[in-house]
């Protein structure tokens, strides 16, 4: 059953495909660890105004997959709890994404995926059924099939977004501002 699907990088999320997604993210990260390790890239610099540098991206998706692997955790233990924003603005600021090492972030994101994977592969029947409360835009019930699909979105949309940062050439003049969120918070 797609449920929704993304205008700017056409991910569908298909919550039959739920149940392979731990594989997706482990893959997925492992291909944005290639482009944080490629030593003929400056993954610092920001290319296109109002967005985050490679790096930055980076460093949000491995706290994306930690926060989603805490999240499902809570779905299992209790029922249908709220969750908070996790704060990507802030966490981009206080963590220093700009200032981190590339190739520590790819090992961490990677570790992050295959943690997350663990979780996910250890879901029961019962427990994909199992829901939550995802407060943005408005509070809305979500099971841990669209959880778990949610955040393969991340890891797809995010590795675009560092592709197409990649893909410009190094032009001081194209280095912007502290990018403003363009998409719903995780």
């Amino acid at each position: 059953m797609v449920l929704d699907s993304c205008s700017e990088c056409g991910f569908e999320y298909d919550l039959r495909q739920s149940t392979l997604a731990g594989a997706s993210i482990v893959e997925g990260s492992l291909r944005i660890g290639a482009l944080l390790r490629d030593s003929g890239a400056d993954v610092k610099l920001r290319r296109l105004p109002g967005q985050w540098s490679p790096l930055e991206y980076g460093c949000h998706v491995r706290d994306v997959l930690l926060v989603q692997r805490e999240r499902i955790l809570l779905a299992r233990r209790e029922r249908c709890p709220s969750l908070t924003p996790m704060g990507r603005d802030e966490r981009a600021e206080h963590d220093g994404y700009s200032e981190q090492v590339p190739t520590v972030v790819a090992r961490q994101l990677e570790d992050s995926a295959r943690l997350l994977a663990n979780v996910l592969a250890r879901l029961g029947d019962g427990d994909w059924e199992r829901t939550l409360i995802y407060n943005y835009p408005e509070p809305t019930e979500r099971s841990l099939h669209w959880v778990a699909m949610h955040t393969l979105h991340e890891v797809r949309h995010h590795r675009l977004d560092m592709v197409r940062q990649l893909q410009v050439r190094n032009d001081p003049d194209a280095t912007g501002a502290p990018p403003a969120p363009r998409r719903r918070p995780t």
